[in-house]
């Protein structure tokens, strides 16, 4: 470690994004190193970080893209027309925000069409050799439960009674295990066929350019319009930590500063209609004496202030 000098990490950034490693990726390799050898400091293993002398890339953002609530309609038609069950797949992936992965992971068992919530506990991925391999998230935040709204709840509850009688006439009744997408037979829908669906449904709707993973990104973007809270909106998510959410939604959320301060002007309005009231009969030169008559100041204590939650 003594012999790190900052050259020696700039020049692995740099032959790192040279050879194919993208921005944020190597991004990532040098904010970890930068932990491991600034603990080092502290350690006294030595006395310089040398990342504090070098400029780490900058991510480059792809595009993102959204569909606004009036297209919904045209994207959920043109769905309909695609093969079983890829409806009923986009559909859950835009009304709850489930990356691609998660979606073709979820089990039958995850679901709680009762209480309106599902949970996400694996992911599934397809390797170059053709094998399906099923995994935990990759993040503690990223197991989490997600709420289902009434629509999405309803359409799953049909959908499943068509997958039981399915699996009825081909003699293998429905279990916890099973996944919720998937061929007729069990099987896994294939990752890569999955998007290329995905894709011919936008061209038919209209809406050419659109990915598959910008279902969440619309999600995301109703879910801010309709005024829900970042936090949560980051837990449904699935996001490390709410930064990562700012950081990636945070240019929409200045649009919401009219309809807060239209809130707050809402939530005001009775008292300042109360304020107007007094200013005026100030105006005209009222006796405040007689105004006030009755009145007597208090100190509020804490069971007598307002509160909000």
């Amino acid at each position: 470690m003594n012999e790190l000098r900052s050259q020696h990490v700039s020049s692995y950034c740099s032959n790192a994004v040279h050879q194919g490693l993208s921005n944020r990726t190597v991004l990532h390799h040098f904010r970890l190193l930068h932990k491991a050898l600034k603990d080092s400091v502290k350690l006294g293993f030595i006395s310089v970080n040398p990342c504090d002398g070098v400029e780490p890339p900058r991510p480059v953002d792809k595009e993102m893209k959204f569909i606004c609530p009036d297209e919904v309609r045209g994207l959920l038609s043109a769905a309909r027309e695609a093969s079983w069950p890829y409806y009923y797949l986009f559909y859950t992936m835009l009304f709850s925000g489930l990356r691609r992965s998660e979606a073709l992971a979820l089990a039958w068992g995850n679901l709680d069409l009762d209480l309106c919530v599902l949970s996400v506990t694996q992911t599934l991925h397809k390797l170059s050799g053709g094998k399906y391999v099923i995994s935990p998230p990759k993040t503690r935040k990223s197991r989490r439960q997600v709420a289902l709204s009434p629509s999405l709840a309803l359409l799953l509850r049909d959908y499943k009674k068509q997958v039981e009688t399915q699996r009825l006439l081909l003699g293998r009744p429905l279990t916890d295990t099973d996944l919720v997408f998937a061929h007729p037979n069990g099987a896994p829908l294939d990752p890569s066929t999955v998007t290329h669906i995905f894709h011919n449904i936008t061209r038919r709707a209209g809406l050419g350019g659109l990915r598959l993973h910008d279902l969440r990104h619309s999600y995301t973007s109703i879910m801010i319009a309709a005024g829900v809270n970042i936090k949560a909106i980051s837990q449904s998510l699935g996001h490390a930590n709410i930064g990562i959410t700012l950081d990636t939604y945070g240019h929409l959320l200045p649009s919401m500063g009219r309809t807060a301060v239209e809130r707050f002007d809402k939530f005001l309005k009775p008292w300042l209609v109360e304020a107007e009231d007094v200013g005026k009969m100030s105006a005209t030169g009222g006796d405040s004496d007689t105004r006030l008559e009755g009145f007597e100041p208090t100190t509020l204590g804490s069971e007598d202030r307002c509160s909000v939650h």
